[in-house]
């Protein structure tokens, strides 16, 4: 399987293995404060696939860290386990997760598809193009760059609201366009797994 293929299908068996090695990334360095060893070779041939992935962290349905990669350049199994521990230590909005935390996580998973660039001429342009509920979207203006994930559109269903919050996560103004924005757009395959509520 590519990485320039438009979505991927996993077995449940599969999800089921990508959601451990996640929780174990995290677990491993809550236990030993060293980060879990990984050889995607022991894995099926679909989870050694080279994939770019997002790992989202909620305890009570409040977000604890999320971190990902925009570039599929490892494969998917390393990329989950890298950014379940980037998302759970390093995300610059939160504090380390603590040990008193983790049985709490719900750890969700979304697999990238290839990015696709769009040919816009405005912002009103854009908004016609975006797909609510399927398209992700990244914005590139000089060396800023900002990217939300499809599940957002849980919480944010108005175009015009998404794309307002996708620029001021940029750092830009709601209100801000120009002819030099660049917007590209992925799809995303989602698994999870829920934890009890405290």
């Amino acid at each position: 399987m590519s990485s320039n293929e438009a979505d991927i299908e996993l077995s449940a068996d599969c999800q089921r293995l990508l959601l451990d090695v996640a929780g174990a990334s995290i677990e491993t360095s809550l236990s030993s404060g060293k980060q879990l060893e990984v050889n995607a070779d022991n894995y099926p041939m679909p989870l050694q696939a080279l994939r770019s992935t997002f790992v989202t962290l909620r305890i009570d349905g409040e977000l604890r860290g999320c971190m990902g990669s925009l570039e599929a350049t490892e494969p998917l199994v390393l990329d989950v386990a890298r950014n379940a521990y980037s998302a759970a230590f390093h995300d610059p909005r939160f504090e380390k997760l603590k040990h008193s935390e983790f049985s709490w996580l719900d750890i969700h998973v979304s697999i990238l598809s290839a990015a696709e660039p769009l040919s816009i001429c405005s912002e009103d342009d854009l908004l016609q193009q975006i797909r609510p509920g399927i398209d992700g979207l990244t914005l590139y203006e000089g060396e800023l760059k900002a990217t939300l994930l499809p599940a957002v559109w849980t919480n944010v269903p108005d175009p015009r609201v998404f794309l307002k919050h996708l620029k001021q996560k940029a750092g830009l103004s709601a209100h801000y366009w120009s002819q030099t924005v660049r917007v590209e757009r992925y799809t995303a395959v989602s698994i999870k797994r829920p934890r009890k509520k405290r």
